[in-house]
């Protein structure tokens, strides 16, 4: 290792904020030679809890987020937060949303917040945020928050990010419930019931834990239903508890390979499209595939197949 990548390293084990932000914006823009610097930082990972949070919009996931900060923050620990806000249609950038919502915290040394675009993704995880949470692991951050976009019943990659997954619902919700069940409702590890001062959230968590009932763990957790108010912080210090609890119940095996098998997956995928984009943009044979498509002689599927 060269001794510039080694001064690299060192500083972002030591969370200093400059070259860390820098190393993640270069893994998002996919700026060749940040994979030396993934390579680099993955053995001194796999000490964070990854945790990620997810539900539908409007249920108060930003303020949920920032009150655990606290919680955590009063108990000792370092955080660092990806908050996976919706691309800008023009710059492809991350509409910085959810950051907004947490910015009390940006005085805290031991709190680092980013922002992370989807950039089109579905499944409420941007292409790199994988490679950047596994970043903020080996700089040594005890809790990592994957914050996801919240789009739907089909934001399920945060399962194979996170070690522990809550699910933030509000009352209600009534069908909403009935359509999120064949999605997102079951990578629960943990259902949050925000809001829960307001009419029907007792109601909301009779459904939940029916649901939860419908759907166990085949790992034998149960999983939980607590009713919080994000805004004034009560209720969060029980989310800690059990999100601590679900860590060390097992050994978590199974869904350590599925996290190492979609990882594999991601990034192979992300080595192709920043090898095949710039060949088909400016490369004789990559344009003539695209001419040949353009004017319909071969199929986007047969010059798939004849891409490098």
């Amino acid at each position: 290792m060269a001794d510039s990548q080694q001064a690299l390293v060192a500083a972002i084990r030591r969370r200093e904020l400059r070259p860390l932000a820098r190393l993640l914006r270069d893994i998002d823009d996919n700026v060749p030679g940040a994979d030396a610097m993934i390579r680099a930082l993955w053995p001194h990972g796999g000490h964070a809890h990854i945790v990620g949070i997810t539900g539908p919009p409007g249920a108060g996931k930003s303020t949920l987020v920032s009150g655990l900060i606290s919680a955590w923050r009063a108990r000792g620990k370092t955080v660092a937060v990806l908050a996976v806000d919706p691309s800008s249609p023009f710059s492809g950038g991350a509409l910085l949303g959810d950051r907004v919502r947490m910015m009390h915290h940006a005085t805290d040394p031991d709190v680092f917040i980013r922002s992370v675009a989807t950039r089109g993704a579905l499944g409420g995880l941007g292409p790199s945020t994988l490679e950047q949470v596994g970043v903020l692991d080996a700089a040594g951050f005890d809790i990592v928050i994957v914050e996801t976009v919240g789009v739907g019943q089909d934001e399920v990659d945060i399962i194979r990010a996170a070690h522990s997954t809550v699910v933030v619902c509000v009352p209600g919700l009534g069908d909403a419930i009935q359509a999120m069940k064949a999605g997102v409702m079951e990578i629960a590890d943990l259902f949050v019931v925000n809001k829960s001062d307001r009419p029907g959230a007792q109601t909301t968590v009779a459904e939940l834990v029916r649901l939860g009932r419908m759907a166990p763990k085949a790992d034998g957790w149960r999983v939980p239903v607590l009713r919080v108010v994000a805004t004034t912080a009560t209720g969060l210090e029980a989310v800690v508890d059990e999100l601590q609890r679900h860590r060390t119940a097992g050994d978590g095996s199974d869904r350590s390979r599925a996290r190492a098998i979609h990882a594999i997956s991601q990034a192979k995928r992300r080595q192709h499209e920043s090898a095949l984009l710039p060949w088909l943009e400016s490369s004789a044979d990559g344009q003539a595939l695209v001419h040949r498509v353009v004017t319909r002689e071969m199929s986007p599927r047969d010059a798939a197949d004849r891409c490098q």
